[in-house]
């Protein structure tokens, strides 16, 4: 028991509960627990949860509720406001982790994803407040952004309540007219102010804030809109961001959009440690369908269980959306917090990266630098296969090696962009560039587009590691100056149209040895992004047709991928033409 800091075992007993399955989470949820135990032992990092005792505890001792019924329907309104276990690990993981040697925080942004009835709200303006007297020596300047003023204003409304009953309210100034609805104050050695405000506020441009809360994320109708409240925070080191939201019916929208780039960072495609995820949803199955009457998909998806909301109505709900489809709909958005209409990406992730776990055991590549890979793999007795994929210039480019050995396909992958484009790209469409240029995933063109010379480059740099390049498959119509200039540099390139049959076989081949266990992709963040962003269409006569899920993603890494295999399957064919042949 850790008698200096009161809610230490609280939080660590809600942690380890999450991953050891003794409390019922969704696959996020653990995710999120299993990062908080990675964060402790990277020695980048120091956890102190002084600061998260100091605001748990303000919050404890001085709020109240304002409105509302227990569970047994008493009525909360003056009740003590008294934090959950999973409200205090989100404290915890929010101002616990610090830079070694260092008072800035791990975490600068925060996207949390919750239905319907979870105190949301109450929890939000609770924390704004306790975060206020925190940082009051910093000048605490905070915005509570609801989507509409009205959202806005049950914050707004949530602390002018509590400053009346703790009888504080004479020692701040309050304004609340069609202008402004602000709470500020001199603070003996600091200060503090917050005001609430909506989205489209004309006080947007004007901020100048170290903490930023904004409710509602699904109703935000572009990233510019996000991007302008949390820019705001610039100024301050520590500055924080938390975006709070509940599902909605928008794939094309800036929430959705953002909650799968967390879902990424949670399951460690993406490389963004200084973004805090909770995102409590049910689980879906690999078809992307939920189990919606099953009581414990209900838990899952609402850490307020029995809590905030009850079991009892939900399961309620769910039997009436069963009988209702009219219902269906609307109970798996906000009650068990499931996007409705999100088209399904084809493949489990999952699979690949059991599959590359497996084969760097098998070959011995366990540990290794991506150059000590390279250099394994150069070694091994394999015939590779290029294809590239160069449609867009101006965007995002790919290639890849494909070769087998011993049962196992292997896949090279490497990836171009624009130097010009890729902040802009990276921000508005959520693609960590700069994350795969650090890891050796990506090569930074110095120009507007990707130019051909530096495609061709990197296959004799390739070749220059005695990888024994075969045969490369590209398709001429999209650029002839690439396929020219590879034949000049001695390389054999066979020009192969991009037809959805053709490329087929090379993604049947593709998901089968994923499946099997023998599929290897060096671990590459930017091929598994690219997989996680396939949609396919299953055809007739079992052919595949494939595309990107959102028009905002990429899938061109995968694409190179199975280029390459397709040049693979046509040597075999072809060799497999000439034995019958020779025999015959």
């Amino acid at each position: 028991m850790n008698k200096e800091f009161k809610n230490y075992d609280i939080v660590f007993e809600y942690a380890n509960s999450v991953i050891e399955k003794r409390k019922v989470a969704n696959k996020e949820t653990i995710q999120m627990c299993k990062r908080f135990f990675r964060d402790l032992k990277n020695p980048r990092y120091e956890f102190n949860p002084k600061d998260a005792e100091f605001v748990i505890q303000i919050i404890e001792k001085t709020f109240v509720h304002q409105k509302g019924e227990d569970m047994e329907g008493y009525p909360l309104r003056g009740k003590p406001f008294l934090l959950q276990p999973w409200q205090k690990f989100v404290v915890y993981s929010i101002l616990g982790f610090f830079h070694k040697g260092t008072i800035l925080r791990k975490y600068k942004e925060a996207f949390m994803m919750l239905p319907r009835k979870q105190g949301k709200t109450p929890f939000m303006s609770a924390l704004s407040w306790g975060l206020g007297l925190l940082e009051r020596k910093s000048g605490a300047e905070i915005v509570i952004v609801g989507a509409q003023l009205k959202q806005a204003m049950q914050s707004f409304n949530f602390l002018l309540y509590n400053l009346k009953n703790m009888g504080e309210e004479k020692s701040f100034r309050i304004l609340d007219n069609n202008q402004e609805h602000s709470i500020s104050g001199e603070l003996g050695n600091g200060y503090m102010r917050i005001e609430t405000i909506a989205g489209n506020s004309d006080r947007m441009d004007s901020l100048n804030t170290l903490i930023q809360i904004l409710d509602e994320l699904h109703l935000y109708k572009s990233a510019s809109q996000y991007n302008t409240i949390k820019e705001s925070g610039k100024a301050y080191r520590n500055s924080l961001c938390i975006g709070i939201t509940t599902a909605g019916d928008n794939m094309n929208s800036f929430c959705y959009n953002r909650m799968v780039y967390c879902q990424k960072i949670l399951d460690g495609t993406v490389k963004d440690e200084q973004y805090f995820v909770f995102i409590a949803k049910a689980d879906q199955d690999e078809n992307g369908d939920v189990d919606y009457t099953n009581p414990i998909e209900h838990e899952k998806a609402n850490p307020n269980y029995n809590v905030s909301v009850s079991g009892d109505e939900l399961m309620n709900d769910a039997m009436q959306a069963q009988g209702d489809p009219q219902q269906r709909k609307s109970f798996l958005a906000k009650s068990l917090n499931i996007y409705t209409s999100a088209m399904r990406a084809y493949f489990n992730p999952d699979e690949f990266k059991t599959s590359n776990d497996l084969v760097e055991e098998k070959l011995k590549l366990s540990g290794l630098s991506l150059g000590d890979k390279l250099k394994a793999l150069s070694k091994l007795p394999i015939d590779w296969f290029g294809g590239a994929d160069l449609s867009k210039r101006h965007d995002l480019t790919a290639t890849g090696l494909y070769g087998s050995y011993k049962d196992i396909d292997i896949v090279i992958p490497h990836a171009f962009f624009p130097l010009v484009a890729a902040h802009e790209k990276a921000d508005v469409d959520n693609i960590p560039l700069f994350g795969w240029k650090d890891d050796g995933w990506l090569t930074m063109t110095n120009s507007p587009i990707v130019e051909y010379q530096e495609v061709v480059k990197w296959f004799m740099k390739m070749k220059k590691r005695n990888f024994k390049i075969k045969q490369t498959g590209f398709d001429r119509k999209f650029g002839r100056e690439f396929f020219l200039t590879m034949k000049k540099e001695g390389f054999r390139i066979e020009d192969t149209p991009q037809l959805f049959y053709l490329k087929s076989e090379g993604f049947r081949r593709i998901e089968t040895k994923a499946k099997e266990g023998n599929f290897y992709y060096l671990g590459s963040e930017a091929f598994l992004y690219c997989l996680q962003n396939v949609r396919a269409i299953e055809q007739t006569d079992d052919a595949i047709k494939y595309e990107k899920v959102l028009e905002t993603q990429r899938i061109d890494v995968f694409d190179a991928a199975v280029f390459s295999c397709m040049q693979m399957l046509k040597n075999m064919e072809k060799s497999t033409s000439a034995t019958k042949w020779l025999n015959s």
